[in-house]
């Protein structure tokens, strides 16, 4: 029986670091476990003719119904599902910038967006195994090279988007990892990286889904049929 693959997350506000963390920990898996590949992953992801789409809307002024394109940035996650249970279930281990949480969380923090209503089309992806918030104040991510090229790159935007995490964070079951992304490249590196290297890299489990949690409960699981 092939051994399944961790599925790791990094989330955070926009200039969290996220980009360069996600490829500092795809770089350092490979090295360390040659035998177990790992699949560097990002969202939304642009490749796609849905992602084009998402990459029109960010970078432009165009309007677009706020439930049309949380629609939109699910429907991009869903059409990747197939290839991260793939990847899972032949031994790969995946890091992945971005995901439902972030897709939640900026949603939520536009007038009219519910968390419960913008989680529902999330129900049935992959679940990831563990994700590690970059916590960083959004007035120093804001200082960062690029902040502001697209559209929810604002400072009140971006406030609004960090307290939605810290809300998903109490209702919702993946292992967080909150860690102070204040500091250099190799400082915030170092917080991190001794953290998933307790994961049991390579064991066997069946996979899991994202399912709903009750508005103000905190969701012991994730699985649809109570697994963890």
């Amino acid at each position: 029986m092939t051994r399944r693959g961790n599925f790791l997350l990094f989330e955070g506000v926009d200039r969290c670091g996220k980009t360069t963390q996600t490829k500092l920990l795809h770089e350092a898996l490979n090295a360390s476990s040659p035998s177990h590949p790992s699949a560097l992953l990002h969202f939304p992801d642009r490749s796609t003719a849905i992602g084009q789409s998402i990459h029109s809307y960010l970078t432009s002024s165009e309007a677009m119904d706020d439930h049309a394109i949380h629609l939109l940035f699910s429907a991009n996650r869903w059409e990747a599902a197939s290839k991260i249970e793939s990847l899972l279930a032949s031994g790969q281990h995946i890091i992945m910038d971005r995901y439902s949480f972030s897709g939640v969380a900026f949603s939520a923090a536009k007038s009219g967006m519910s968390l419960d209503w913008c989680w529902a089309p999330e129900i049935g992806l992959p679940k990831p195994d563990a994700v590690i918030f970059l916590d960083v104040p959004v007035t120093q991510a804001a200082t960062r090279a690029d902040f502001g090229q697209e559209r929810y790159e604002t400072t009140a935007f971006q406030e609004q988007v960090y307290k939605n995490f810290y809300h998903i964070m109490e209702r919702t079951s993946p292992k967080w990892h909150v860690v102070d992304a204040t500091g250099t490249i190799e400082q915030v590196h170092d917080k991190w990286k001794m953290e998933f290297f307790f994961l049991d890299v390579g064991h066997a489990r069946a996979s899991v889904q994202l399912a709903g949690v009750p508005s103000g409960e905190r969701a012991e699981t994730f699985g649809r049929d109570g697994t963890t």
